[in-house]
């Protein structure tokens, strides 16, 4: 019996960690601030580094942010002398494997992290090597990212020659160089014309020192931007400032949490106006994550959060809201046809129009919802029940308790909000499993992930659906 209380403490204490991982990025939320969030994730790292290494490390397979990311891989290098080779060896390649995942100004951060540690065991270089070595444009990088490459590069001893080497250490002794880009740069210093066929990013620091108008270098670098830089620039600038490109944004390209995002950011007006494009690009991302599941999941109510506190914060605006928006659109697509009925705590019904607004008064939208006799039934909010509060923890647990002790409707509460004082998102009841989430594309697989939740399972199988991801991750045999 001890072993099977141990295994289960063990198993929540790992559904802890990937819940935290999952949501939290040390930033600020509403109910947090940023020093509370990063003291609150530091002790997790630690305490899951320390007692379930096999699992910390196998966290890299599943949906964690990239922050979280970031620290399990300098977690894990930096204390590498407590594991035996064969588990150094899976590490190795879920390391690798998440690099390659990862955006490449993050993975130049934490070699620079590494290396101000001082963390330069044979490991550590192996890995730096092979993850510049495997990048597909070097020029790009060394003009892009140039005081990350020559960092990495120093700190991993490379033997670099030719005209990386120079370009990287020493390029006013070069008089013209032969790589187009390294050229371009070298041009971009004296000939304003150049810098516009440089990445943006560099060509920003370019325009700066020449004082172009803002306006008038976006018109002209609009064609170096990646689809990503377009729409953060259009998501986050001011409407003058992104009128001579917005033209050219491919909305349904976009994830549905980030399309949602940018939704958010527009007036009501503009929604009202562009309510075709913006409703078909929602449906259009959301059919295409939605995949080979789209209409399998039968009947579907949701009960969704656009309260006051799915505002945010000033580091994430917005962001619960925009899980909560793209969720709706994703489960619209994964019920069966006509079967879903959303339900927003403010009553509202029109999705493209929402904004956070009220109290949160989930217990009440949970009865609506359990009066709908839905098969699934799934809670996306930050879980702070307040009007009245404690209402839906006695909801759901008289609804389990004698309601549906069968376990007919299969409720799942999924909670975009770290709450730093728990060490966990918070949960509604101790009978309906909970799980984080940060983007509302990985909904099917937290809804999977959340069964190990309800405490009915063990840490045999937790292992086993982390061993199963793994082995999927790194394109092994499971």
């Amino acid at each position: 019996m001890s072993e099977t209380i141990a295994g289960l403490i063990a198993c929540e204490d790992a559904l802890m960690f990937v819940n935290a991982a999952i949501t939290s990025t040390g930033q600020r939320e509403f109910h947090h601030d940023a020093r509370e969030q990063q003291l609150s994730l530091s002790f997790l790292h630690a305490y899951m580094r320390e007692n379930y290494r096999d699992l910390y490390a196998g966290a890299l397979a599943l949906n964690v942010n990239d922050t979280n990311a970031m620290l399990i891989v300098f977690n894990l290098l930096v204390h590498a002398g407590d594991v035996d080779v064969e588990s150094r060896r899976r590490e190795g390649r879920l390391i690798a494997r998440r690099l390659e995942l990862l955006p490449q100004h993050r993975v130049y951060h934490l070699f620079g992290a590494l290396r101000r540690a001082g963390v330069n065991n044979r490991r550590t270089r192996a890995i730096i090597r092979d993850w510049l070595a495997g990048r597909r444009d070097p020029a790009f990088d060394a003009v892009k990212y140039r005081a990350g490459v020559k960092s990495a590069a120093r700190h991993a001893h490379l033997p670099l020659d030719g005209e990386l080497a120079r370009f990287l250490f020493a390029p006013q002794s070069v008089k013209r160089f032969s790589t187009p880009l390294f050229e371009t740069w070298r041009r971009a210093h004296y000939e304003q014309a150049a810098l516009y066929e440089l990445p943006f990013t560099v060509a920003e620091g370019f325009a700066a020192k020449y004082g172009i108008p803002r306006e008038r270098f976006l018109e002209r670098i609009e064609p170096r931007m990646t689809r990503l830089e377009r729409f953060r620039l259009q998501e986050n600038a001011q409407v003058g400032e992104t009128s001579a490109i917005r033209r050219n944004t491919d909305l349904a390209a976009m994830g549905p949490t980030r399309l949602a995002s940018y939704v958010l950011s527009l007036t009501l007006d503009d929604r009202s106006k562009r309510r075709a494009e913006l409703t078909g690009a929602l449906r259009s991302a959301a059919r295409r994550v939605a995949g080979h599941r789209a209409g399998t999941w039968g009947r579907v109510t949701a009960v969704l959060d656009d309260s006051h506190s799915t505002s945010g914060s000033a580091q994430k605006r917005h962001r619960p809201l925009a899980v909560a928006m793209a969720g709706h659109y994703l489960l619209e697509a994964l019920a069966a046809p006509g079967a879903y009925r959303p339900l927003w705590l403010s009553g509202r019904t029109d999705a493209l129009l929402l904004f956070p607004h009220g109290p949160t008064p989930l217990g009440m939208r949970l009865l609506d919802a359990l009066d709908t006799a839905p098969e699934r039934l799934i809670v996306v909010s930050d879980g702070w029940d307040n009007a009245p509060p404690g209402l839906a923890a006695d909801v759901l647990r008289i609804w389990r308790s004698r309601l549906d002790p069968e376990g007919r409707v299969a409720i799942t509460h999924l909670n975009p909000v770290y709450d730093a004082s728990g060490y966990d998102v918070r949960r509604l009841a101790p009978s309906v499993p909970t799980a984080g989430v940060r983007d509302a594309e990985d909904l099917p697989a937290l809804v999977e992930l959340a069964r190990f939740a309800e405490g009915r399972v063990g840490l045999d199988d937790l292992r086993g659906y982390f061993d199963e991801q793994a082995a999927r991750f790194l394109g092994e045999p499971a």
